[in-house]
């Protein structure tokens, strides 16, 4: 239950999430409800730290990212979800809101979930709302469905939920994994998210048997979560995430996020598995390669995938918090 403090300004640093079992489609927009649950890990790279600070002198919400004004659509999106936490706390005061995005944007690595996890709790805060991390996670997946699971720590799940107030993210036990970030292209994509799940929904003669087989992946993933059994995750994972594209691809017009370089990766990746280093490759909506290993692999992982992009190793992070504004610096590069 939520409770109201004094407005104060708040900076909150979260990290972006990479799904291994992955929605595709939402059946409520306005309440940013998936058509299936999910399940992520939640890095410990790429963060997304913002500042948001109630000025009763503003005419307007004003928006930075990474030091430049921002206007149009992106300002668009941060004032709509500002105006669901004034709502919330009965307020009219607009605010600034001061972001930086250690990930490319808009390039299939998940900075919206990062990014709008880190406002929802910056913003909660600076308009004194006292919200648990259910709450939280409702309020984040508001302004982008993947930014609910943004709010736990390490391996979620995003209930798909029967409304509002049970679609969130909430913690899963699972063995520890190692995470290569195989970026080939940074550029931001051309196909939003948004617009192509709505195309993909609308166009794929696929389309209706993606939730239901969605949920059979997610019950036997939690299930291989529960028996710490990593070999079946990292198939499940792989699995999954081709599923997802090619029904993406189904399309109409076809929707291809995966690169040449993309598709190099997953075959260097099985062409590992063949030589004994178990490690399963996934992506989001873009061509950049996340691939999963066990911790003790994961080095020999990225070496053989530095041909193909800039390599990076990272592991499961923590879900988004509030911070000393004095530490609101992007956080130190990690290899």
């Amino acid at each position: 239950m939520s409770t109201q403090a004094a407005p104060r300004p708040a900076t909150a640093r979260a990290y972006p999430n990479i799904a291994l079992v992955k929605y595709w489609g939402k059946r409520d927009e306005a309440l940013m409800l998936p058509v299936a649950g999910s399940l992520s890990l939640t890095l410990d790279a790429f963060a997304t730290t913002t500042t948001v600070e109630v000025r009763a002198e503003l005419t307007a919400d004003e928006f930075s990212l990474n030091g430049v004004a921002q206007s149009g659509d992106s300002l668009g999106r941060v004032t709509k979800f500002l105006d669901l936490v004034r709502s919330m706390a009965g307020s009219t005061q607009f605010a600034v809101v001061t972001s930086i995005n250690e990930a490319p944007t808009g390039a299939g690595l998940a900075s919206s979930a990062s990014g709008f996890a880190a406002l929802a709790v910056s913003a909660a805060a600076a308009y004194g709302l006292d919200l648990d991390r259910p709450e939280l996670s409702r309020l984040a997946r508001r302004g982008s469905g993947s930014a609910a699971r943004s709010l736990v720590d390490g391996i979620s799940v995003w209930h798909a939920g029967d409304g509002d107030g049970t679609s969130f993210a909430e913690p899963v036990e699972a063995p520890e994994m190692s995470m290569i970030i195989v970026t080939v292209d940074a550029r931001q994509k051309a196909v939003s998210s948004r617009t192509a799940m709505r195309r993909t929904a609308l166009t794929s003669p696929f389309y209706p048997a993606w939730a239901p087989s969605t949920e059979q992946s997610l019950a036997a993933m939690l299930e291989a979560c529960h028996d710490r059994d990593f070999s079946r995750i990292g198939r499940i994972t792989e699995t999954h995430a081709l599923r997802m594209h090619a029904l993406i691809q189904s399309a109409d017009p076809p929707i291809r996020y995966l690169s040449p370089v993309s598709i190099a990766v997953f075959d260097a990746v099985a062409a590992l598995r063949e030589a004994g280093v178990e490690a399963y490759a996934t992506a989001d909506a873009g061509p950049n390669v996340a691939v999963i290993s066990r911790p003790e692999d994961a080095q020999a992982v990225a070496e053989a995938l530095a041909e193909y992009g800039s390599v990076r190793v990272v592991g499961a992070g923590a879900g988004a918090m509030l911070i000393d504004p004095d530490d609101a610096t992007p956080a130190e590069a990690t290899a």
